[in-house]
């Protein structure tokens, strides 16, 4: 069925497939990335059995996930947060509306997290006459440019220095440069002022852990820790398959974490969060709430055959792996998160049918399964994906037809045959471009040969 947002992707992807500066932007930059991953690998003794083992660690949260979520609100409670349990994305945003009432904010900082971009948190906070302010250099970018993140990881993967350099002169006045040092103080320089004055701060989580009740963040710039530190309240805002057991669990995972999605040992600052600040500490926030995300993942977590999607630790690595990422990139998309593993796990959020042709946006060529460091099944769960897009009927009526036919006619010699020299004569008078437009409107028939290979079997047979 075509859906506007079908349509928007088909124009969006067709003009990125054309922009050739675009393309050899996005491919120097995931050649650079391949380079460091590449290298990130070789520290670990057996690649293959970390991946292993790091995919057991999420199969034993995920499939006790009632349990990890309890322990973990228990051990947050008991360290002096809160805990606030959000079905929806409405319901997370509003939680974090009312909390901002309380307490008279007026001003937020944001470190990177995709899960207030999923819930569009930003929009929500402006419209309510609140200021949000995006902390990651490459975040900020994007909100002062008008744009979503393009990648997972990188949300500027698409923009060369020049282009960062045009947009700060631009929106902020500053000077041209050539200089990613400069650039990256000219930033520093203006958010300095918004950590120190604003009222609170949100953040994401990389990994909630159950037994400490804390929440693990890993990031390469000090934003984050600066936005959780020096506002009065801060808010994390989680999925609720972001769970692991135990605190030891991070000595593998936030290793793999890094040499997916950076190539790096690890990432330069790893900070754990345990709640409000305490009596002897000199830093930290009065509050400390936590929002546990729902938004459709326990109708994944009910599914067990794709449940396993809920394993994501968000790398990355499967976008840079990609080759329909690397050709139509990540705004091409429109969804929060792109490539492979949003193409899987999309669809099972909220609007299920308005993001059911996703699942196509995919050669199935395996690449993006064969470098998750937590063994995702995605190219499988693409098809599983286009499998239930049919069986919910929001494939469109010719196409549900067209593939009955081709059904029917491939049960029977006689009827394969029959509709074998149909489609050659609606191939050699043009009527098969007519009958389906919309699919010929992007591809183009082969001619056909004179001779089917039938035709060519049976000649060749009797000379035998």
């Amino acid at each position: 069925m075509t859906t506007p947002t079908l349509l928007q992707f088909e124009r969006d992807a067709t003009v990125k497939a054309a922009d050739l500066r675009h393309r050899a932007v996005i491919q120097k930059n995931i050649g650079t990335y391949n380079i460091a991953v590449a290298n990130g690998r070789t520290r670990f003794a057996d690649w293959q059995n970390a991946r292993s083992h790091a995919a057991a660690i999420k199969w034993e949260t995920i499939n006790h996930l009632d349990r990890y979520l309890e322990q973990f609100e228990q051990n947050v409670l008991t360290n002096g947060g809160h805990v606030f349990w959000a079905e929806t994305a409405a319901d997370a945003r509003e939680h974090v509306l009312q909390l901002a009432r309380r307490h008279g904010v007026q001003k937020v900082v944001k470190s990177k997290s995709m899960t207030t971009e999923e819930i569009h948190l930003n929009e929500a906070l402006e419209a309510a006459g609140i200021h949000s302010i995006e902390t990651d250099l490459g975040e900020y970018i994007c909100q002062i440019r008008g744009e979503r993140p393009y990648h997972i990881v990188t949300p500027v993967m698409h923009l060369t220095k020049a282009d960062i350099a045009q947009t700060f002169q631009e929106k902020l006045g500053a000077p041209l440069t050539d200089s990613a040092e400069e650039l990256a103080m000219i930033a520093r320089a203006k958010l300095r002022h918004e950590f120190m004055t604003a009222d609170m701060g949100i953040t994401g989580g990389n990994f909630a852990i159950a037994d400490t009740g804390m929440i693990a963040l890993t990031e390469n710039e000090g934003n984050a820790r600066l936005s959780f530190s020096l506002p009065r309240v801060h808010v994390a805002i989680i999925g609720i398959e972001k769970l692991i057991p135990r605190l030891e669990d991070l000595a593998l995972l936030w290793p793999l974490l890094a040499a997916s999605g950076t190539g790096q040992a690890l990432t330069a600052y790893n900070s754990l969060i345990g709640g409000p600040r305490q009596e002897r500490e000199a830093d930290g926030p009065q509050e400390f709430h936590v929002i546990l995300l729902d938004n459709g993942r326990t109708r994944l977590l009910a599914d067990g055959e794709q449940r396993d999607a809920l394993h994501c630790i968000r790398c990355g690595a499967c976008l840079n792996a990609c080759p329909v990422y690397s050709n139509i990139g990540g705004h091409a998309y429109g969804t929060t998160y792109q490539g492979p593993i949003g193409s899987v796990i999309t669809p099972h959020l909220p609007d299920a049918q308005e993001w059911s042709h996703l699942p196509y946006a995919s050669s199935l060529c395996g690449a993006c399964t064969e470098v998750c460091p937590v063994r995702i099944d995605l190219h499988h769960h693409l098809l599983h994906n286009r499998r239930n897009a049919i069986q919910r009927r929001f494939d469109g009526p010719i196409q549900r037809f067209l593939f009955r036919a081709w059904f029917w006619a491939m049960q029977s010699p006689v009827r394969y045959a029959v509709a074998a020299k149909l489609g050659n004569i609606a191939l050699r008078r043009g009527l098969a471009h007519l009958l389906l437009k919309p699919w010929t409107a992007k591809r183009e028939f082969p001619t056909p040969p004179k001779q089917s290979f039938r035709d060519y079997w049976r000649q060749h047979e009797r000379r035998a």
